[in-house]
C-alpha cells in the first residue's frame, strides 16, 4: 500500500475515534459512538497489515491472534454485568499496559526492524526516550489496573493500605526510573538491564501509587490509568512512526485526564493528588460550601 494513502486511511480511522467519543458522550448516541470506535479500529488494523510484508505463517499468527483475542473479549463483554463495568475496565487497562511494555521490549531488542537503530549498533536518542516513557508509563498502568481491579472485584480489601513513608518511597522510585532512562541514553540502548529496570522499578510504583487509595475512590484511578495508558500508546506511536496509535493514544490521554478531572472535581478531590496516588480534601476558602467543617466551624471562620 502507499504510504500517502495509508496516512490518509489512518487520519480517517482518527476522525472515527474522535466521532466515538462523541457518540459515548451521551446515552442515546453511546451504541453509534461505539460502532465508529469499532469501525476506526478496523481499519486501522487492516492498514496496518497492508503496509508490511508479511509471509504465511505471521499472518496466520497475526490473524489467530485477533481472533482469539477478539473472541474473549466479546464472551466476557456479553456476559459482564453492568455493576462490575469498572473492574472490567481496569482488567482491560492492564492489558494495554503490558502490550505497551511488550511493543517496547519489541523496539529495544530489534531496532534494525523499526527504523531505529543507529549506524554504531544503538539505538536513536529520540527513540529511547520515547521507548523509556512506553515502558514506564506501560508497567504503571498495568500493576496499577491490576491493583484496581483487585480492589473493585472484593479480590483485596477496599480500605487504604498505607505503606510507611510512602511518598518518599514514591519519590525514590521516581527519581530511579529517570536516572536510568539516562543511563539507557548514555549507553544509547545496548545495555539489557537498564530496560527491565525501568520496568520493574515502574511496575513496583504502580503498586505503591495505588494500594493507598480506598476503593470508594477506584473509578476515579480507573479512568486516571486510562489516561496513562493513552500516553504510553502515544509514546509508542512515535517510535512506530504509527498515524493512527498517535492519534488514538493522544485521545485516550486526554480524555481520560480531563474526565478524571471531572470526577475529582465532582467528588471535592485534588486531582494533583489522584497522579501522585492519594487523595485528600480540598481546602475551604470561604466560599460555597465547606469541606468536612461542622456548621459552627464555618460560622466561627466567617
Amino acid at each position: 500500500m502507499n504510504a500517502d494513502l495509508a496516512a490518509l486511511l489512518y487520519l480517517v480511522s482518527g476522525v472515527l475515534f474522535i466521532l466515538a467519543l462523541r457518540g459515548l458522550s451521551s446515552p442515546e448516541t453511546s451504541r453509534q459512538g461505539n460502532t465508529f470506535g469499532m469501525l476506526g479500529m478496523a481499519l486501522a488494523i487492516g492498514v496496518t497489515l497492508l503496509l508490511v510484508e508479511l509471509d504465511g505463517v505471521t499472518l496466520g499468527i497475526i490473524i489467530g491472534g485477533v481472533a482469539i483475542g477478539g473472541g474473549i473479549g466479546a464472551l466476557i463483554a456479553r456476559q459482564i454485568k453492568m455493576t462490575a463495568m469498572p473492574q472490567l475496565v481496569a482488567a482491560f487497562h492492564s492489558l494495554v499496559g503490558l502490550a505497551a511494555v511488550a511493543v517496547a521490549c519489541a523496539a529495544f531488542y530489534a531496532p534494525e526492524s523499526f527504523h531505529i537503530a543507529t549506524p554504531e549498533g544503538g539505538v536513536k536518542m529520540s527513540s529511547l526516550i520515547e521507548l523509556a516513557l512506553g515502558t514506564a508509563i506501560g508497567a504503571i498502568t498495568f500493576s496499577g489496573s491490576v491493583i484496581a481491579f483487585a480492589k473493585l472485584n472484593g479480590n483485596m480489601s477496599g480500605a487504604p493500605i498505607i505503606l510507611p513513608a510512602r511518598h518518599l518511597i514514591n519519590i525514590g522510585l521516581a527519581l530511579a526510573i529517570v536516572a536510568l532512562v539516562v543511563m539507557t541514553i548514555q549507553a544509547q540502548g545496548t545495555v539489557d538491564w537498564h530496560f527491565w529496570a525501568i520496568a520493574i522499578l515502574a511496575l513496583i510504583i504502580g503498586v505503591t501509587l495505588i494500594i493507598p487509595i480506598g476503593g470508594a475512590d477506584m473509578p476515579v484511578v480507573v479512568s486516571m490509568l486510562n489516561s496513562y495508558s493513552g500516553w504510553a500508546a502515544a509514546a509508542l506511536g512515535f517510535t512506530l512512526e504509527n498515524i493512527a496509535l498517535i492519534i488514538t493514544g493522544a485521545l485516550v490521554g486526554s480524555s481520560g485526564a480531563i474526565l478524571s478531572y471531572i470526577m475529582c472535581k465532582g467528588m471535592n478531590r485534588s486531582f494533583i493528588s489522584v497522579i501522585l496516588g492519594g487523595f485528600r480534601r480540598r481546602r475551604w476558602r470561604g466560599r460555597g460550601r465547606p469541606c468536612g467543617n461542622a456548621p459552627g466551624q464555618a460560622r466561627q471562620r466567617r
